[in-house]
């Protein structure tokens, strides 16, 4: 039987491939043909209409709505979350060729195009907690490629600077501008002395480019937020707002904020039951007016001191608590939340929690939510290279399958791709998870007390040159994977124990009786 499939995950970068994996395998260890689009961050290869004419059934694993969904309209579809197909790829493999076999469409086969965006995917009937953090990840993960590139090019544009201008190298960047600072020489002027010849004015070309790339990561998280609520009539108030938002300093509340009013409003505009004469203008002109009008004079009048005055009171708190003992429990917290669930809902909050602080610094030098995406990224790295670690030093605890997957987890634990970790707690997840929260737990404090700091929101090791304090960071993350190894061992070689001493006492009496 040929079967095609998507799969898509809010970040775009773990779940969506482990998912097409997975499903590819599992159809071909039960003896059919698959192909899967992934539509992930690296973009995707549509399946060809050819192929998709030809399946007899689709599979839709997706944490975001599918892009052009039409094109599979008539086919037996399973429709399920990503993390369904990386935990049972067999039964959804099953139940779609059970569909196809049985000629039913399936409930979500007809479904027809919401728009062709990359909005998160909200389940009929899903909490309201739920639907709050599937909207805020889409806002997330379209800020993530703004703070990616800003941040690791401040990070070079302060390399380079620290090579070619010395000690101060690092803080007469800062001052390169596309107009000339005032009180300050022409020279850091770019449009107008920019010299090719000069380190300075290459490392001072990154900076600016970088800073401008960090401008715009609340107007584009406040953006998506209102798109994944309201699809494109959206986009316009929370882009807006979210710009008025930053503007006013109020940093990534702010954002959050125009982000659902914006949405909301302008998905209630949009149900307004209109003339016939009006509806051809409603997209164009009355919702982005009025939802646009709305939510800038919201965060003006009403929402801005207040947020702005919340903003300095965090950022002052973390300062604070980073000149303490307090900044250690913070990273023993974060790393303890990575890998509670391997990538899932917790997993996004400490992730989410790094990438705006990161967004929220700007071009600081010297900043606690620094060490916050630091504490971070070690701490996600830490569940894989653990397993990886222990698949080695005790391979009689594992079976092949999962000696195979810890083979393949030395690359995804050193990329930070912490879903690495993901086969091993399928098959035991209380060891699995115990475990990796104590590395992880024991790595996040470390980086913290290493001083150890980050600009890139990810990366893993091919961002070392960019980390503060490298070989100390990637010591951390050996103590993590070391400590994570041992816990995981030393509980599986218990479980093995009372499992042969309950075999013995049972086979004891049987050899009685012969």
């Amino acid at each position: 039987m040929k079967l095609v499939g998507v799969t898509s995950c809010p970040t775009g970068i773990a779940h969506t491939y482990m998912a097409a994996e997975a499903l590819e395998q599992a159809a071909k260890d039960a003896g059919h043909e698959m192909q899967v689009e992934t539509q992930g961050s690296a973009g995707s290869t549509p399946l060809s209409p050819e192929v998709i004419a030809a399946a007899d059934a689709v599979v839709f694993a997706h944490d975001l709505e599918v892009k052009d969904r039409g094109r599979f309209a008539g086919k037996p579809t399973v429709d399920v979350g990503v993390k369904k197909a990386i935990s049972d790829a067999a039964g959804l493999i099953e139940q779609a060729v059970g569909l196809a076999e049985r000629g039913e469409l399936g409930a979500a086969s007809a479904a027809a195009p919401t728009g062709g965006g990359l909005v998160t995917k909200v389940e009929e009937g899903a909490s309201v907690g739920t639907r709050i953090r599937q909207w805020l990840m889409t806002g997330v993960s379209y800020m993530i490629p703004f703070v990616a590139a800003g941040g690791i090019l401040i990070a070079l544009s302060f390399m380079l600077a620290q090579v070619a201008g010395g000690k101060r190298g690092a803080i007469d960047v800062t001052n390169y501008s596309l107009t000339t600072p005032t009180g300050l020489s022409a020279s850091y002027n770019l449009v107008t002395h920019f010299n090719a010849g000069s380190g300075m004015h290459w490392a001072g070309l990154l900076f600016v480019i970088g800073a401008a790339s960090f401008s715009f990561l609340v107007p584009i998280l406040s953006g998506f937020i209102a798109f994944g609520i309201a699809d494109r009539p959206g986009i316009t108030p929370g882009i807006v707002g979210g710009f008025i938002a930053a503007t006013m300093g109020t940093g990534f509340l702010g954002g959050i904020a125009t982000g659902f009013i914006g949405g909301f409003l302008a998905l209630w505009i949009s149900r307004w039951k209109v003339p016939k004469g009006v509806r051809g203008v409603m997209p164009v002109v009355v919702i982005p007016l009025l939802s646009t009008v709305i939510t800038g004079a919201a965060m003006i009048i009403v929402l801005g001191r207040p947020l702005k005055w919340l903003t300095d009171a965090l950022t002052h708190g973390l300062d604070d608590l980073s000149k303490g003992s307090g900044i250690v429990l913070l990273g023993m917290v974060l790393g303890a939340m990575m890998a509670f669930d391997l990538g899932g809902p917790v997993n996004k909050v400490a992730y989410t929690f790094a990438t705006t602080g990161l967004a929220a610094v700007g071009t600081a030098t010297d900043a606690p939510q620094l060490r916050v995406m630091a504490a971070v990224m070690a701490a996600g790295m830490v569940p894989p290279l653990g397993m990886a670690l222990a698949t080695v030093v005790r391979k009689q605890l594992f079976t092949e399958p999962e000696r195979e997957n810890g083979r393949a987890a030395w690359l995804l634990g050193a990329s930070f791709i912490t879903e690495g970790a993901i086969p091993f707690a399928a098959a035991d997840p209380w060891r699995v998870i115990v475990s990796s929260m104590v590395g992880s737990c024991a790595t996040g404090g470390l980086v913290m007390v290493f001083n150890c700091t980050l600009r890139a929101p990810h990366g893993g090791i091919w961002v070392a040159p960019l980390i503060g304090n490298a070989l100390l960071f990637v010591l951390a993350v050996v103590i993590g994977a070391v400590v994570t190894a041992f816990v995981v061992i030393l509980l599986k070689a218990q479980r093995a124990k009372a499992i042969t001493a309950g075999a013995q006492t049972v086979a004891e009496p049987a050899a009685a009786t012969v």
